[in-house]
């Protein structure tokens, strides 16, 4: 088996300090499930102060309830206060009382901030830290000793910031953490620096990076390959200022690419599934562009890439996507050529050889609408659409005869109401509907005009519209590019209108919406 990484996940505490985020404790609950469905060894889940984090309090109250199976859940705080007793702080505990069976505290190890932030001396830095960690393990708990701003203070005074964490070592820590608080130091200081911990120091140790400097996963990844053997980081990147060390990319890292084992066997491939889950629960769009997990990570798009990845996607991938859970993407644009083609219709359903005359057609065709401001590579269900009305017979299941939208302004409110003409099943429906917008408004006088033809249409709704000026140098007679996002119980899909129009734009998305819920309910 491979060397075991211990995968050490903060965002429930380090991750809830990004300026986005406000986990309430259900959220926070939540994603301790996930996180631990997902293996990872370490769920840090708040510094349970009194009458400071009452919500961490009751976090580690009701996490006891879950019953996870593998995480372990450590509560997180900091040495004794300088003038306190260990046996009377409160801190120290406040971590007790917290009831885990991992206690992670923090303490200074640069002599910067001991001497002009703690105003105390060196040498009672080191008596609170050792004080600090021998209390804890009288008392049985795992402790993991943060040592925090280890490497500016190892930079200042590397005497001194080791004697630090020798404190923590000989007080009988499990496990010594060195942190990077300020996310400012360079891959090559930190293998230097690492490795002169390893020399002297004989306990686990980890490592905790900040990305201020765009580094922290490089960093990571440095430490564990010069010995040590747990990283510390949160799902996303979540963190304070620019984030914490990505989790989401070092573990692919360690397992795919330096033969470590830091997940359990076959969780890799929960990977993207729990990453999107936590931006869900974070209340954040995911990162289209994030490495391993991302929509877009592997995506192809230009014609030479495309046709080489169908062919061996070593070409141009570092990896199966598969391995992570996530999905190849070949992408129809304006930079498509027929092997691009070809794979789309076969993902969306259509046989389409490349000796087909009509391939090259389709290209044509498709080419022209981007250049008039049809994009397809965010639109699959448009483009679905759009092969099948050119490769089968198609019937239309109705079609448009009028259409009207009014605004009329009510004792200051404005009020939006669309009328709609069209033919289903040689019948002709004449409706109106109201809405707080000229789509609402045109969606549920369709909604209207079908439900009693195809009932199918009651499960669907549009979750996102999005409008977009094509053309700014032409002002307000600009195009505009609509793309409408709708779901039901079992999908989500996107479609796109183009006009000079936004009422005729936001129509044609619209109807290639209700038209992919139909053919799909087919």
């Amino acid at each position: 088996m491979n060397k075991k990484v211990h995968i050490y996940d903060t965002t429930l505490r380090d991750g809830s300090q990004s300026a986005r985020i406000n986990y309430s404790l259900e959220d926070k609950l939540l994603i301790a499930k996930k996180l631990d469905a997902l293996g990872v060894d370490y769920i840090e889940g708040g510094w349970p102060m009194k009458g400071v984090n009452e919500k961490d309090i009751e976090f580690f109250k009701k996490v006891k309830k879950l019953k996870l199976r593998h995480s372990k859940i450590a509560a997180f705080g900091s040495t004794r206060r300088a003038k306190n007793r260990v046996k009377d702080d409160a801190t120290l505990n406040s971590l007790l009382d917290a009831g885990t069976d991992v206690i992670t505290i923090f303490g200074k190890s640069w002599a910067l901030h001991v001497e002009k932030v703690l105003n105390i001396t060196r040498e009672e830095n080191l008596v609170i830290i050792r004080e600090s960690v021998a209390y804890l393990k009288e008392r049985k708990k795992e402790v993991i000793f943060d040592a925090e701003h280890f490497f500016d203070g190892f930079k200042d005074d590397p005497e001194y910031a080791l004697k630090c964490i020798k404190a923590a070592e000989d007080a009988g820590a499990d496990c010594i953490c060195l942190c990077e608080t300020n996310g400012g130091a360079m891959p090559f200081e930190v293998d230097r620096i690492t490795l002169a911990v390893v020399e002297n120091i004989r306990i686990k140790l980890g490592i905790h990076t900040h990305n201020d400097a765009d580094t922290a996963v490089a960093n990571s990844l440095m430490a564990v390959r010069n010995g040590f053997t747990q990283v510390q980081g949160t799902m996303n990147g979540f963190g304070e200022r620019t984030g914490n060390a990505n989790l989401v990319s070092i573990i692919p890292a360690l397992s795919l690419k330096m033969g470590f084992q830091a997940l359990p066997e076959k969780s890799l491939k929960k990977l993207t599934e729990a990453a999107h889950y936590i931006y869900e629960i974070s209340n954040i769009p995911p990162d289209d562009k994030q490495p391993y997990v991302g929509k877009n990570a592997f995506a192809h798009k230009a014609g030479v890439h495309a046709n080489a990845v169908i062919k061996e996607s070593r070409a141009y991938e570092h990896m199966e996507p598969a391995l992570v859970g996530n999905t190849r993407r070949i992408l129809i644009s304006d930079q498509a050529g027929a092997s691009s083609l070809m794979f789309k219709a076969k993902e969306l359903g259509f046989n389409l050889p490349k000796d087909d005359p009509r391939t090259k057609d389709f290209i044509v065709k498709i080419k022209k609408l981007e250049s008039e401001g049809y994009e397809f590579e965010g639109a699959d269900a448009s483009l679905m659409l759009f092969l099948k009305k050119s490769l089968s017979k198609y019937n239309p299941f109705f079609e448009l005869k009028g259409l009207r939208v009014i605004d009329e302004e009510r004792e200051g409110i404005l009020y939006t109401e669309a009328t709609i003409k069209i033919k289903v099943k040689e019948r002709l429906e004449h409706t109106a509907a109201e809405g707080n917008g000229p789509v609402n408004a045109l969606d549920n006088a369709l909604r209207k005009a079908l439900i009693k033809f195809y009932p199918a249409i009651s499960s669907m709704h549009l979750v996102d519209f999005k409008v977009r000026v094509i053309e700014g140098a032409e002002g307000t007679a600009a195009k505009v590019r609509v793309l409408i996002e709708s779901s039901d119980k079992t999908d989500v899909w996107t479609t796109v209108g183009v006009s000079e129009n936004i009422i005729e734009a936001s129509w044609l998305a619209l109807v290639d919406s209700v038209e992919y819920k139909l053919l799909k309910s087919k």
